[in-house]
């Protein structure tokens, strides 16, 4: 912890990310949501993913901070963007049943299918469900849409 504590209070995102998983688990520091939080958004907003992914969590759930699912998209958005497959399936979550979006199952089945091919199992999992309620020619624009699909490389916010 004091190692990643140095190099976090340095800019090191990887280590703020780290940090924020500390606290939010517990892990050699007391459990601290708030904590995890301010961790997770010096990260978050250098462009880290993982964090970006996790502060979407906390947005979502309500841990650490009030509970407010357009947040969360923002924050998924931003990580799903950039590949993060765990937050492409949690936009895609969020699509599927209207949470913080309008509900969009086609958007829902891209993020699925972006999230599926990078072999994580709840968007596998998904996958069928929603294509059952999906006509031929949403299945096959849920299908352009994820081919289609090109991740970014975020642009890291100045220190």
């Amino acid at each position: 912890m004091k190692w990643y504590r140095k190099a976090a209070d340095q800019g090191y995102a990887e280590a703020q990310y780290n940090l924020g998983v500390s606290y939010a688990n517990g892990q050699g520091v007391p459990k601290d949501e708030a904590e995890a939080v301010k961790w997770y958004r010096k990260a978050a907003d250098q462009g880290d993913a993982a964090a970006q992914s996790n502060l979407g969590l906390m947005y979502e759930k309500g841990r650490g901070v009030p509970k407010d699912e357009a947040e969360a998209v923002k924050w998924y958005r931003k990580a799903a963007d950039q590949g993060n497959a765990k937050a492409q399936y949690n936009l895609g979550f969020m699509y599927a049943n209207g949470l913080g979006v309008p509900k969009d199952d086609v958007v829902a089945y891209k993020w699925f299918l972006l999230a599926g091919a990078q072999a994580d199992e709840n968007a596998r999992k998904s996958i069928p469900i929603i294509e059952s309620g999906l006509t031929q020619t949403q299945r096959a624009e849920g299908q352009r849409l994820a081919r289609e699909f090109k991740p970014r490389e975020s642009a890291p916010s100045a220190k």
